[in-house]
């Protein structure tokens, strides 16, 4: 989602970053999800780990097989996934509908372990959200967008030190524009502001 390109007008008069101006996939998530607050449990855990399986990937990959992820990860249900044995490791390690990735497909095991553990802290929506900046960006173009933050260096720093694991700074970095603690939407664009969390 980086470059130096300018917002593209649609069809429909709508401007929109180039990444989500071609693909209908992307198009609708990015009119209808991205960049709009999650703030609970579920909701968080899928993003955290669709996140990680994106890590080396286009995002494009992981949206086109969401709903397989969801019908082998039991719709993201941390109880239920934290209670996967290893007959479940190899049931989705067997799934051609997911990313079998052994080291990520153990890492959304072992962070829904993570994520019941943090019940007892407030819960991990209420925990992610409270690495919120004072300030987000307000970029022009794509390459002004960061990939990273001192708050998402600080969230991912804290999430390992809960057992958490893909969750480094740049990935954590794009959970927060995915749940709309930060809003990188272009200057321009229609979606600019749509959180309600920041003003346009």
């Amino acid at each position: 989602m980086s470059g130096p390109d300018p917002l593209v007008i649609g069809a429909d008069g709508l401007a929109r970053p180039a990444w989500a101006a071609a693909d209908p996939l992307l198009r609708d998530y990015y009119d209808t999800e991205w960049g709009m607050p999650v703030r609970d449990e579920r909701g968080m855990y899928e993003r955290l780990s669709l996140e990680a399986f994106q890590s080396g990937l286009s995002w494009a990959t992981i949206l086109r097989k969401r709903p397989a992820f969801r019908a082998a990860f039991a719709g993201f249900d941390p109880d239920a996934v934290a209670a996967f044995a290893e007959a479940d490791v190899q049931r989705l390690l067997a799934d051609a509908g997911i990313v079998r990735n052994h080291k990520k497909i153990l890492a959304a095991i072992g962070n829904a372990r993570a994520t019941v553990a943090l019940r007892e802290s407030g819960g991990l929506a209420d925990f992610v959200w409270s690495f919120q900046p004072p300030t987000t960006p307000r970029p022009v173009t794509a390459d002004q967008v960061p990939t990273s933050s001192p708050e998402s260096t600080a969230l991912a720093k804290a999430l390992r030190s809960r057992g958490f694991t893909f969750v480094g700074p740049t990935t954590m970095y794009a959970l927060m524009e995915a749940v709309g603690i930060v809003d990188t939407h272009l200057l321009g664009s229609h979606r600019r502001g749509s959180s309600g969390i920041w003003p346009d």
